[in-house]
């Protein structure tokens, strides 16, 4: 099982898709903290989700956590599961009322990051930390 989770496969490239969803979920992660209001419980409360306080929290946690993961290429593909559902729960609360008022345009101009963040956690799930992680290094070893 720990094989089939740290596997990857020889690509040299891959660290570049992890580069980008991991220093933005790390990022987005620490300004939960950092700025609340805007960022984390008060963004949260604002969209009408439940306990904003303890989400805020934990969804900031888990930026920080699976963007840190991501970035060193350890678990990669458990790592990016959470960003994965983030990222859908993200979209699904915060583009259909712009879609519903502005516009299926609008909406997908101000997405753009989202999908971008959701297309590569997908990606991370299917090919692993690539050639130069440390899921490579473990599954070389196992």
């Amino acid at each position: 099982m720990f094989h089939k989770i740290t596997s990857s496969d020889h690509s040299k490239t891959t660290i570049i898709i992890r580069l980008m969803v991991g220093m933005v979920f790390l990022s987005e992660g620490i300004q939960k903290f950092l700025f609340p209001a805007i960022r984390g419980a008060g963004r949260f409360e604002k969209i009408g989700l439940p306990a904003p306080q303890f989400l805020g929290a934990f969804v900031g946690t888990c930026e920080i956590v699976c963007g840190a993961l991501i970035l060193l290429g350890l678990l990669t593909r458990l790592a990016s599961i959470p960003t994965l559902v983030i990222m859908l729960v993200a979209i699904a609360t915060t583009k259909s009322e712009v879609f519903a008022n502005d516009g299926f345009w609008v909406m997908m101009h101000g997405s753009r990051t989202d999908w971008a963040m959701l297309l590569g956690s997908v990606f991370l799930i299917v090919k692993g930390g690539g050639n130069w992680s440390i899921d490579k290094k473990l599954s070389k070893n196992g």
